[in-house]
């Protein structure tokens, strides 16, 4: 006969036997070893930043070093696929804002950017900004577009590689102004930055985590935020609708993303260290990198989402653009 205690014990158990295996499930794995955190761009860049921000504290919630490793080239082609074909065991991560536009403009893609990863978390999104060389005689947005207009194809605009999200930002605006530049693709946001702070480029779309502190030092003069309204990391950067341009409106987003076959618990141990990570870090993210976490994307699902939805986007933006894949 079934006791009074037991059978409460069995309600007990049966009531909260859902939370109990959602604990379960993002307790029952722990890392061994470090984890590699690939960033597949050049130090300096807006992923390395906002990747170096959040290592320390998923670190401390795993119990083992994330470790960031750079692995530039091919417009984060390179770092990606290697992510791809790693091992799905949870040692090995990817973050990448350009994860979504790369395909729009690689034509032969050598890994599938939704089938052959899982989403673990997304570290924020931040606008990216209309900035030019301090020597360039534009101190304003239309100022720039009457230069440009003035004398085509004499100045240059710098990316972070073919297929990254400054590329699409510069396409973007050569398309929305309607004038002739020529790119020059570096190997990633840092160098890009640098290179317009050096003069060999006068004017780029960057993302702001890589630009934030050169705007604010006046080592580059920003125009425009590519958002609809003014961020607050940038206050009296005028917005792109504000500058004259309102078809300027360009977003990065950072997905967190491991191998596809990566087993569940595996990714919700990774997903709840990460998104503690990421919340224990927004004023630094947002003061740093101009970059803000937004609700909505607490599954792995929403997160691949996310990113389907971004190359659906930015294959529509550049084919509208007249931009093909090469």
């Amino acid at each position: 006969m079934q006791t009074r205690r037991e059978a409460l014990s069995l309600a007990l158990t049966a009531g909260l036997a859902p939370s109990v295996v959602r604990a379960q499930s993002t307790q029952a794995w722990r890392p061994t070893r470090p984890i590699r955190m690939i960033v597949p761009f050049a130090p300096g860049g807006s992923n390395d930043i906002v990747g170096r921000i959040i290592a320390e504290s998923a670190s401390q919630a795993l119990g083992q070093t994330v470790v960031i490793e750079n692995r530039a080239g091919a417009g984060s082609v390179i770092g990606s696929e290697h992510v791809a074909r790693s091992a799905p065991d949870g040692y090995t991560v990817l973050i990448n804002s350009s994860h979504s536009t790369v395909p729009a403009i690689v034509a032969r893609m050598p890994y599938n950017a939704v089938d052959d990863f899982v989403g673990v978390a997304v570290a924020g999104f931040s606008p990216y900004v209309l900035v030019v060389n301090p020597q360039l005689p534009a101190r304003t947005a239309q100022e720039l577009l009457a230069l440009l207009k003035a004398a085509p194809g004499r100045y240059n605009i710098a990316t972070a590689g073919t297929g990254s999200g400054v590329h699409v930002g510069a396409e973007l605006y050569r398309s929305v102004a309607g004038v002739e530049a020529e790119l020059v693709h570096y190997r990633g946001g840092g160098p890009s930055v640098a290179a317009l702070v050096a003069g060999e480029a006068q004017i780029g779309a960057p993302t702001m985590a890589s630009s934030i502190g050169q705007v604010r030092g006046g080592a580059l003069r920003a125009l425009a935020v590519l958002a609809e309204q003014r961020s607050p990391a940038l206050p009296d950067v005028p917005s792109a609708p504000e500058a004259g341009l309102p078809g300027l409106i360009h977003e990065e987003f950072f997905p967190i993303l491991a191998p596809a076959g990566t087993p569940a618990p595996v990714v919700a141990a990774l997903g709840a260290a990460f998104r503690g990570a990421i919340q224990q870090n927004v004023a630094k993210l947002n003061e740093l990198a101009g970059v803000a976490p937004r609700a909505g994307f607490e599954t792995s699902a929403q997160v691949i989402t996310l990113v389907r939805e971004g190359v659906e986007r930015y294959t529509a933006i550049l084919r509208a653009a007249g931009v093909q894949p090469e």
